[in-house]
């Protein structure tokens, strides 16, 4: 078994191990609150709530769920992201990544996808990938959401951007980050996968664009995922695109643009044997299946 199977296995049951003590909390305060020990009670639901809250809002937390948040590499290789759109940037987005030959995934909200699709037809045609970032994008409330709103959600972006290219999106990042007991069951039904991020600029509350490049070059390291956002002020996108990816090759990076399945049991190095040249993009196949497949390119 690959150490990531193990890892895999080990936050399994650290997952169940803290779902458990969180029921078992609320259940105990429940009880104490019946008997009128209410001193009691808080004491037992402080600690339960905060596990229950804490894997909710983090959106690095696999409480709930598995969750990527950097891949195995050792290269100096890293998955940049794109969330929100598509918008109007987006084909001057598409032309900064041609000029630095880089790769990206774009994680669409269905709603703006499905007003949009010769945008997102693009997207797939001058070679990047497609993500599930929900149908409506509902930020506020994403948390809190039932089962079966979840799965509106979930399911009608799928059938949007299958609609649109044909392709049914593998990966999935919540909205926010953010997330509850009832997510995952959702996620896999829907045949994907979540992916959060190892590093992020916060373009879309801090509109210094020297503070939202500083923190994510601070992010750079082998296997990070880095996310910047669509739907900014006009031109900004391209803008922030554009200096971390001379930042990127500066430090001699590439992009890569990962499959799920079982490509994560693999080493990057595994990922990226035999690249080949096609069309001006350096394709890796993966060793898991023949269908499974990395895009790695050079940026400049």
């Amino acid at each position: 078994m690959s150490a990531t199977r193990e890892a895999a296995r080990g936050s399994g049951n650290l997952r169940r191990t803290m779902l458990c003590l969180a029921i078992v909390g609320h259940v105990a305060a429940a009880a104490c609150a019946w008997m009128g020990e209410w001193a009691w009670a808080l004491c037992v639901l402080l600690p339960a709530a905060f596990v229950v809250v804490h894997g909710s809002l983090w959106p690095h937390s696999p409480l709930f769920g598995p969750v990527l948040r950097s891949l195995p590499a050792k290269e100096r290789l890293v998955w940049l992201t794109f969330d929100d759109g598509p918008d109007d940037d987006t084909d001057a987005l598409l032309d900064v990544l041609d000029r630095y030959r880089a790769r990206a995934t774009f994680f669409l909200v269905g709603e703006r996808a499905a007003a949009q699709p010769q945008r997102v037809r693009a997207l797939i045609e001058r070679g990047h990938r497609i993500g599930n970032h929900s149908m409506t994008h509902p930020a506020g409330r994403f948390w809190m959401l039932t089962p079966a709103a979840f799965e509106r959600e979930l399911r009608s972006t799928q059938d949007t951007i299958a609609g649109i290219t044909g392709i049914r999106p593998r990966w999935f990042r919540a909205v926010a980050g953010l997330t509850n007991p009832w997510l995952d069951p959702v996620i896999r039904r829907n045949g994907l996968r979540r992916v959060s991020w190892s590093g992020r600029g916060f373009d879309t509350v801090d509109g210094d664009d020297a503070r939202v490049l500083r923190r994510l070059v601070r992010a750079i390291r082998p296997g990070a995922i880095l996310m910047l956002h669509q739907g900014l002020s006009p031109g900004r996108s391209p803008q922030l695109a554009t200096a971390l990816l001379d930042e990127l090759a500066a430090r001699g990076y590439r992009t890569v643009v990962p499959e799920p399945e079982d490509c994560l049991d693999a080493t990057t190095s595994q990922l990226l044997k035999g690249v080949r040249p096609q069309s001006g993009v350096k394709v890796a196949v993966s060793p898991c299946e023949d269908n499974s497949a990395a895009r790695a390119s050079r940026p400049g």
